[in-house]
C-alpha cells in the first residue's frame, strides 16, 4: 500500500512538472509560430515513383518560394507575398509533374496545420499549429515533406546558415537556442508533452 503510494505520487509529481513544461512549450511554440512559414509537399500516394515526384515538385518551388519571401520583413509581409504568388507556384509544381510524365493536379494553399514535433538536421520544432505554404500532388495520399519556408531554413547545410537565417528573420537568440542544437534536451520534452496531451485528451 505505501510502495502504490509513492508511485502515485511520483506519477503526480512527473504530471505536474511536464504539465509545466507544456504550459512553457506552449507558448515557446506560439512565438515560433508567429514567425515561421512552413512548406508542407503531400505526395499522391506512396508508390516509389510518387514519392520522387514529391521531391521534383518540392525542387520546383523551394527556390522560388524563397525568392519571393527574400524581401519580407515580416510574417504578416510574408504571407501577403506568398499568396499573391500562389496560381505562379502552383504552375510552376504543375510544370514539374508534367515534365516527369504525369498528369496530376497541384493544388496551391496557404493555410494553418497542425504538425507533430519535427527534427531537422539542424533544429527541432515544437508541435503545434503553423502557417503553411501547403502543396498537394493529385489525391495527396502519400507522405509528406515538411521543412520551413519562411525565413528560409529548408536548405539549411550548417548551424551557421540555420542562425544567420533564423536571426535574420526575427527570431531571438533565446528562441534560436530553443529550436536549435543548443537545446536538444528540448526535444525529449516537445514528445513527452505531447505523449501527456494525448492521455489528457483521451480522457476528456
Amino acid at each position: 500500500m505505501k510502495m502504490r503510494s509513492i508511485l502515485l505520487l511520483s506519477l503526480l509529481c512527473a504530471l505536474i512538472c511536464t504539465g509545466v513544461w507544456a504550459s512553457e512549450a506552449h507558448q515557446s511554440q506560439r512565438q515560433l509560430a508567429d514567425k515561421l512559414i512552413r512548406l508542407h509537399v503531400l505526395a499522391n500516394s506512396d508508390s516509389e515513383e510518387d514519392q520522387a515526384l514529391k521531391l521534383q515538385v518540392r525542387d520546383s518551388i523551394l527556390s522560388r518560394a524563397e525568392e519571393i519571401l527574400r524581401g519580407a520583413e515580416d510574417l504578416e509581409e510574408a504571407k501577403e507575398d506568398l499568396t499573391e504568388a500562389l496560381p505562379e507556384l502552383e504552375n510552376l509544381a504543375e510544370a514539374a509533374v508534367r515534365e516527369s510524365g504525369y498528369s496530376y493536379p497541384v493544388e496551391a494553399t496557404l493555410t494553418w496545420e497542425t504538425y507533430p514535433t519535427r527534427v531537422y538536421d539542424t533544429f527541432t520544432l515544437p508541435a503545434g499549429e503553423y502557417i503553411s505554404l501547403r502543396l498537394v500532388i493529385g489525391a495527396g495520399e502519400g507522405h509528406n515533406w515538411w521543412c520551413v519556408v519562411y525565413p528560409p531554413l529548408c536548405q539549411s547545410a550548417s548551424q551557421e546558415d540555420f542562425t544567420g537565417a533564423a536571426e535574420e528573420a526575427g527570431l531571438t537568440e533565446e528562441e534560436v537556442s530553443l529550436i536549435s542544437g543548443e537545446s536538444r534536451g528540448y526535444t525529449v520534452r516537445f514528445k513527452s508533452i505531447e505523449w501527456v496531451e494525448s492521455i489528457l485528451a483521451a480522457l476528456s
